[in-house]
């Protein structure tokens, strides 16, 4: 009897929570940008939304702890490596739709389908525009050559989107290749790595390295900073995407995926296709100074400054793939 009233007051909860006109987003992203997309959303659909925000972990944790009785139905959060644990967690289920296949490129896509890419981070090398010419910079592995020796900045190993460019070298490269290249690139550090990429790209600006390398919206947001001590330093560097002819440009994405018990599964289908319409990716994107994923859309203001780049065209998904071998490969050379 016991067993029987737990699973009705489960039916019960389920039932509650699928309501037609309701859509449970928990995200990891923090933007005011955001949340006019929703009250766009909102108003186009009559769809109204419940956010719940907290870091990517906290949340896929918080959905392993609910079970089968988790309202979420969006998960939204930064970097491919986040989804993949989402993935791997088993918090997600696969998206059905024809739209998104169709305007989102394969390599900003999960292999599964389970969850898709909604803007491009791009990991650029941001240079003092003083002491280096833009020609004698090539691509990421060329970083680890003895000309860079002392000239380098960059953070931690343990952050997300330096394991990904690594999860991301070993898929083009291999892993032997990579560790070799890793262990040059710390030989050529300028200081223990520290700080995050702001830090980064001020240290540039400094002349306490040459180089750094940093996601490209963090040198948007100083250029676009009220504040005349970043103006300052947005004036003093400048930022460079590998060509193809040097591998391509490292791209992370920003995505979101479907919760594995979605009480209202087509709403966020829904959602997610206009997360991927050029209306809303002026919001959800540009907004955030992030590059849109629609490949034919006019990119305006800094980002349009910042230019084209050329992708690695790496599938994002062996950024989460490969997490572990990179950051065993980080520990081996030294990265800390």
């Amino acid at each position: 009897m016991k067993r029987i009233l737990l699973l009705i007051a489960s039916l019960a909860f389920l039932f509650s929570c699928s309501d037609t006109n309701e859509l449970n987003i928990y995200s990891s992203r923090h933007y005011d940008t955001d949340l006019e997309l929703y009250d766009q959303f909102t108003e186009e659909t009559g769809i109204e939304i419940n956010l719940i925000e907290g870091s990517s972990d906290e949340l896929i944790e918080r959905m392993r702890n609910e079970g089968i009785n988790s309202p979420a139905d969006v998960v939204i959060t930064v970097d491919a490596g986040r989804l993949w644990r989402a993935k791997e967690a088993g918090v997600l289920q696969p998206i059905e739709s024809d739209y998104l296949e169709r305007v989102i490129p394969d390599q900003l896509r999960d292999v599964d389908d389970m969850w898709v890419g909604l803007s491009e981070r791009v990991r650029g090398i941001i240079y003092n525009k003083e002491n280096v010419d833009p020609e004698d910079l090539k691509g990421y592995l060329e970083l680890a050559d003895e000309e860079w020796s002392g000239r380098l900045c960059v953070r931690s190993s343990n952050n997300i989107y330096n394991q990904s460019l690594v999860a991301s070298m070993i898929e083009s490269h291999g892993e032997e290749r990579v560790e070799e290249w890793a262990e040059g690139l710390v030989n050529n550090f300028a200081r223990d790595p520290q700080g995050g990429d702001t830090d980064q790209i001020k240290a540039v600006a400094a002349g306490i390295c040459d180089v750094a390398i940093a996601n490209h919206y963090y040198l948007a947001r100083l250029m676009q900073s009220e504040q005349e001590q970043d103006q300052e330093v947005a004036e003093n560097v400048a930022i460079y995407f590998p060509t193809s002819e040097f591998g391509g440009a490292h791209v992370n994405i920003s995505g979101a995926g479907i919760a594995s018990n979605s009480p209202n599964k087509e709403n966020a289908v829904r959602f997610i296709e206009y997360l991927a319409t050029e209306e809303a990716q002026q919001l959800y994107s540009i907004g955030n100074n992030e590059f849109p994923i629609l490949q034919d859309m006019e990119v305006p203001g800094v980002l349009g400054e910042f230019g084209s780049f050329d992708s690695d065209a790496v599938n994002v998904t062996s950024y989460g793939e490969n997490n572990p071998l990179a950051i065993r490969l980080m520990d081996r050379v030294g990265w800390r």
